[in-house]
């Protein structure tokens, strides 16, 4: 036996199968790199469209494109062997048809071999999301604030703050854990319509500014790492790494311009002249 077939990863139904069990464990990566590093501590590696905020310094997530999806999906599991890798359905990519959908998503299972997509809304994408679980593509939806709707929402404040407006998102959340999705994320609602959400759907809801009231957690990795300048209000900051590699970039500077930085006898073992 290979040591590749030997390594199982987790699947879709393994998270399902997480409700009202262990907190699931979840963050975002665009990168091999910082996919090997998050892969050894959490169930569910992102690749978020988010990467469109901290890769490409776009305002919001609407530019991304499938490609780049694709692209930083084959890093990821490059980079990774056991947690479940979901990947973003990008604006645009998904919307205009349940099929559309499909052919989207298939791509993104066949070029990236990840195992599941995420795509944005309830009611209105339960169709969607049945038409894909009934053909063999797991989905994770995605309730509350969503980012790709930022034009017409007109600004990212949270949702559900006042008693009177959580019937929507409710309906949202039992529409998709109706239609087969796995797990769902809830962003930026109040703690009270998080827990009521957590306690009414079959499946783990996975929390980003939704309260502790959540099956499990995620965050945009560069924001909880102190590496993104306009991080969400919620995000608790577990590092500071902006600084640091700010002050070890200017190390380097000034080694450079003082002459300083190592030679090639520092390399090789060479004797310098004179």
């Amino acid at each position: 036996m290979s040591v590749q077939s030997a390594i199982r990863r987790k699947t879709a139904p393994d998270i399902r199968a997480r409700k009202n069990g262990e907190p699931v464990v979840m963050l975002t990566s665009y990168h091999a790199h910082t996919a090997a590093l998050v892969d050894r501590y959490c169930d569910v590696i992102l690749v978020g469209d988010s990467l469109g905020n901290v890769m490409h310094g776009f305002e919001t997530t609407v530019p991304v494109t499938l490609e780049m999806m694709i692209l930083q999906g084959r890093a990821v599991m490059r980079g990774s062997l056991h947690a479940l890798v979901v990947v973003d359905m990008p604006f645009g990519s998904y919307e205009a048809s349940k099929e559309q959908a499909f052919h989207s998503a298939a791509r993104i299972l066949k070029e990236t071999h990840c195992g599941a997509v995420k795509l944005e809304g309830g009611v209105k994408m339960a169709e969607t999301i049945a038409f894909l679980t009934e053909r063999g593509i797991p989905v994770m939806g995605h309730i509350g604030l969503t980012p790709q709707s930022i034009n017409t929402l007109g600004s990212f404040r949270a949702q559900g703050r006042e008693e009177g407006s959580w019937q929507p998102i409710e309906d949202d959340a039992r529409a998709i854990a109706d239609a087969g999705a796995f797990s769902m994320v809830i962003e930026a609602v109040a703690e009270p319509l998080a827990r009521k959400i957590t306690e009414a759907v079959a499946i783990p809801t996975i929390g980003i500014g939704a309260s502790a009231a959540c099956d499990g957690q995620v965050l945009v990795l560069e924001d909880m790492l102190g590496l993104s300048p306009r991080a969400p209000k919620f995000v608790r900051r577990y590092g500071e790494l902006g600084p640091a590699i700010e002050a070890a970039i200017e190390s380097y500077a000034r080694d450079v311009r003082s002459r300083a930085f190592p030679g090639p006898e520092h390399v090789y073992g060479m004797k310098p002249k004179g």
